[in-house]
């Protein structure tokens, strides 16, 4: 029987999912779905489209090649080689060169070629913001890693320039690491970083600009007494990297700032004062420890106001702070954060809450992000965090395009005043420059189960900010248990219905919506009556290509009396970055199509909940390029 279609494009009226479906929360069985017209209905809705079991003819299947070799481990740092949740690493996809091409982003910074992770050192200097960042030079793959160096006038449009260091010394040669800067009260900028030398020990480096006066700080000097910091006793060689921005410290021309590290399976970040950045004592005890969690590495620690809405100096202390913690976990690749108090006397900062301690709790960014760092843009009296975006595709697929990893659109960070537990990110507001003309602005109404095509130039390259009203007699009414326990993660993706949810976007989606990527809400109701909402990112159908991540993403999110379900969305062709509420929870997915590509990519609203019906108001922007090339130093 031949598969029928779904073409939204040229349908005469809004595709309903399933029309006949009695208001359940519990998701019927194969058997009862089969006999509802499967032939009709199998590909007709976002909720039940059949999983092929044929392979396709692109699949290629190689039992004897090997997976791909770790990468980084052997060095004591984590495996830098994605490999998808099925361990099928030795299964590609014939990817052609314009689906490669399609997947470079537009308006996140990149390098021309070659692979690149963490974001190192960023900081603002003379009128330009600069973002430093480990880079191979010589492959798409991980290794020989240097910094490399780039500068912007808006964090938006990026000027390539000559890398800042390279691995040329004992302490160094078999990498440049993860640093951070410190920008001294006269202007003198101490850049610390991890080294790691030629026996595979973990070194503190510090390395400083050659010419403060040069705003482009081209030429950086690697201090010759050179290690400045080693792994103390009881610390392994292995385990003893990443240094922070420094704070002051309670005595006159103290400073202090943490590394991370691990004792057993508990996470540790240990304190070290200086008054000089070449000498340092380890101070006693830990700022913070949480058993458990394993490796902390690229720990961040910094100050957020409780009443003003601007960002703190990293040395900021004082009436009306809190302090956040954040910390890379090496077991499972997520960075946690918690909010907290910090004794600058005792050295010891606190959770606010214990159960949303540092690495058991809340997360920066449920999807695919790792090694963030933040900086205090001093010109616009905000921090700014980064993070690094890498891939979920194969490393051959990344050899063949040439290139690996983004950094995300730079975020404002802020405490969330409003649920006192969350930070609240949010997109920079340079990248509204990019906006081409007036948005599409939209209300639609979605009854439960349907779908609606938004008409839109390029559906590759958006901001959208879209608000949801649920049906207020359907979200009240409703007392039964629904969904109790329900997660992102192993809920079965937006095909999972619900009385209330999902609700949502579908993007980068093809005209016959066999590739799409929903990014939704879904609220739960427990047993007391009480309704959850999640924030949830779906990859399972972002592409037809084996060997790609495919999972669905996502937590909880507080919508708070009086608010609208909200989220704002920046998609970037293979990059979406999604943020929930303002940004309490924020998700961000890489995405590979096969056929929503090269003008191909639709964009949709939908509500795939059984019992409720939702008005959703969306305003659209097209966004245009991003500037990104090399500085023209020949003008100089």
């Amino acid at each position: 029987m031949a598969t029928q279609c779904y073409d939204p494009e040229n349908s005469a009226s809004h595709y309903t999912f399933l029309p006949d479906q009695p208001d359940s929360g519990h998701r019927k069985s194969l058997k009862i779905i089969s006999g509802i017209f499967l032939s009709v209905f199998l590909l007709l809705s976002v909720a039940f489209f059949p999983i092929l079991n044929n392979q396709s003819p692109d699949l290629q299947i190689d039992s004897r090649s090997p997976a791909p070799p770790s990468r980084g481990v052997s060095q004591g740092v984590s495996d830098k080689t994605f490999r998808d949740v099925a361990g099928a690493s030795h299964v590609s996809y014939a990817w052609s060169n314009a689906m490669l091409s399609w997947q470079r982003t537009a308006y996140h910074f990149q390098p021309q070629k070659n692979w690149m992770n963490d974001p190192n050192g960023p900081l603002y200097h003379k009128g330009w913001y600069h973002l430093f960042y480990q880079y191979n030079p010589d492959s798409a793959i991980w290794g020989n890693i240097t910094w490399g160096h780039a500068v912007s006038k808006d964090l938006i449009h990026w000027l390539y320039l000559p890398f800042a260091m390279v691995p040329d010394q004992w302490y160094d040669i078999n990498g440049v690491w993860t640093g951070s800067a410190t920008i001294l009260p006269d202007g003198q900028i101490m850049m610390l970083y991890t080294g790691d030398t030629d026996d595979y020990v973990q070194v503190q480096n510090l390395a400083y600009p050659a010419n403060l006066s040069d705003p482009l700080l081209l030429d950086w000097v690697k201090y010759k007494g050179n290690p400045v910091l080693v792994p103390p006793p009881g610390i392994a060689v292995k385990d003893f990297r990443d240094p922070t921005t420094a704070w002051t410290g309670p005595q006159n021309g103290q400073w202090l700032l943490t590394i991370g590290s691990k004792i057993g399976k508990t996470g540790i970040a240990l304190v070290y004062e200086t008054s000089n950045f070449t000498s340092f004592k380890l101070l006693d005890g830990v700022l913070h420890a949480v058993p458990g969690t394993g490796m902390w590495e690229c720990v961040d620690f910094y100050p957020v106001s409780t009443k003003k809405t601007n960002g703190l100096d990293t040395s900021y202390n004082g009436p009306g702070v809190k302090h956040v913690l954040k910390a890379s976990l090496d077991d499972n690749k997520q960075d946690h954060y918690a909010i907290g108090t910090y004794d600058l006397t005792k050295n010891k900062w606190t959770p606010d809450n214990p159960e949303l301690d540092c690495g058991i709790g809340l997360r920066l960014d449920y999807g695919k992000y790792y090694a963030s760092k933040t900086f205090y843009d001093p010109k616009k009296q905000r921090r700014v965090l980064w993070g690094w975006i890498g891939e979920t595709d194969s490393e051959s697929a990344d050899l063949q395009k040439g290139w690996a990893s983004v950094q995300s659109i730079p975020r404002t960070v802020l405490y969330d005043k409003k649920t006192g537990t969350h930070l609240l990110q949010w997109p920079v507001e340079e990248i509204e420059s990019l906006r081409v003309g007036d948005p599409i602005v939209k209300q639609v109404d979605l009854q439960p189960g349907s779908i609606e095509l938004l008409r839109v130039d390029s559906a590759a390259e958006l901001d959208i900010e879209v608000s949801f009203e649920v049906d207020k007699v359907a979200l009240q009414g409703i007392i039964e248990a629904d969904h109790v326990g329900f997660s992102c993660s192993t809920s079965g993706g937006a095909a999972s219905r619900g009385i209330l949810g999902p609700f949502g976007v579908i993007v980068i989606a093809d005209q016959t919506l066999s590739e799409l990527t929903p990014v939704y809400f879904y609220i739960s109701k427990g047993a007391d009556g009480r309704a959850e909402t999640h924030f949830c990112a779906d990859q399972t159908r972002s592409s037809e290509a084996p060997g790609v991540g495919k999972q669905v993403y996502g937590s909880s999110v507080p919508v708070l009396d009086g608010e609208k379900h909200s989220m704002r969305l920046l998609v970037d062709h293979s990059i979406v970055e999604s943020f929930a509420q303002g940004g309490r929870t924020v998700i961000t997915s890489r995405i590979y199509p096969t056929k929503a590509v090269n003008g191909a990519a639709r964009l949709f609203v939908f509500n795939n909940a059984t019992g409720a019906s939702v008005t959703a108001s969306v305003k659209i922007w097209s966004l245009e390029s991003a500037n990104i090339r090399s500085f023209p130093l020949q003008d100089l």
